[in-house]
């Protein structure tokens, strides 16, 4: 089976493919420093929990935004698994895309993943808003050239930053408003409109900015682990993926074996 691990700012994200199918799915917070030792302890335990041993992963690719963390990843797919992994953008699994850019050395990894999975699904024009620990918009055009987007503060850190810049504003949970109501009449409930609906209205505005710029039918796909929460109060989502940066390592995957 294929082991493709996303290695993001927050999480790394490990998933296990038999075929085209992902069979599991594990997260745990990123650490540049955690050694290849302490994830295969981790992952045995996991993968044990599936009824599977760690004989059954046999490849490896990886596509990391945190440069520091593919040492480790690389010591646990050679000492562990015994296998080379592919690293995502390098080699055999280059990217195979346009990077239409200015500096298209210095875009993440999981951006031009996401771009790939998205079109290989709906080869049109295409925007990518990504909920992570930024929310970033990327562009595709047609032929799958990525043609830049926009990086914005993730919405746990714009929520991080208005607690702790202020002295009296309590910690709140982000979760969905109870309703439509833009008005506040509580502290709480001010702090989760400003943060909740400004958000949306961001999101909103940006969209709509993006499409009349592009000037064609675009496909608007949302992707990490808050979009769910905001497709139940926006409609500028045509399609929610959740695995988008999985799926694009997963086909660079099978491009490079492919090409043997």
């Amino acid at each position: 089976m294929l082991l493709a691990i996303d290695a993001g700012n927050t999480n790394v994200v490990f998933a296990l493919f038999d075929g085209d199918d992902i069979r599991a799915r594990w997260r745990i917070a990123t650490d540049a420093r955690r050694t290849a030792d302490e994830y295969v302890v981790w992952l045995r335990q996991l993968l044990e929990l599936e009824g599977l041993e760690l004989n059954t992963v046999d490849a490896v690719i990886i596509g990391t935004v945190v440069p520091r963390a593919l040492h480790n990843l690389t010591v646990l797919s050679e000492k562990y698994f015994g296998v080379t992994p592919l690293v995502a953008g390098r080699g055999a699994a280059e990217w195979g895309v346009a990077l239409d850019v200015e500096q298209p050395d210095s875009v993440g990894a999981d951006r031009v993943l996401n771009v790939i999975a998205a079109h290989q699904k709906y080869k049109q024009d295409i925007v990518i808003i990504d909920f992570g620990t930024a929310t970033t918009f990327d562009v595709a055009d047609y032929e799958g050239a990525y043609k830049g987007g926009v990086i914005a503060p993730g919405i746990n850190l714009s929520l991080d930053a208005l607690v702790g810049k202020t002295a009296q504003l309590p910690r709140i949970a982000l979760e969905s408003p109870e309703s439509d109501n833009v008005i506040g009449t509580t502290t709480e409930s001010q702090m989760l409109i400003g943060i909740f609906w400004g958000y949306v209205a961001m999101i909103e505005g940006l969209v709509a900015r993006t499409k009349a710029q592009i000037g064609r039918p675009t496909k608007i796909i949302a992707t990490g682990g808050l979009a769910v929460l905001f497709d139940e109060h926006t409609d500028v989502f045509d399609h929610l993926e959740s695995d988008l940066t999985l799926q694009g390592l997963h086909f660079l995957y099978q491009r490079a074996t492919h090409a043997k």
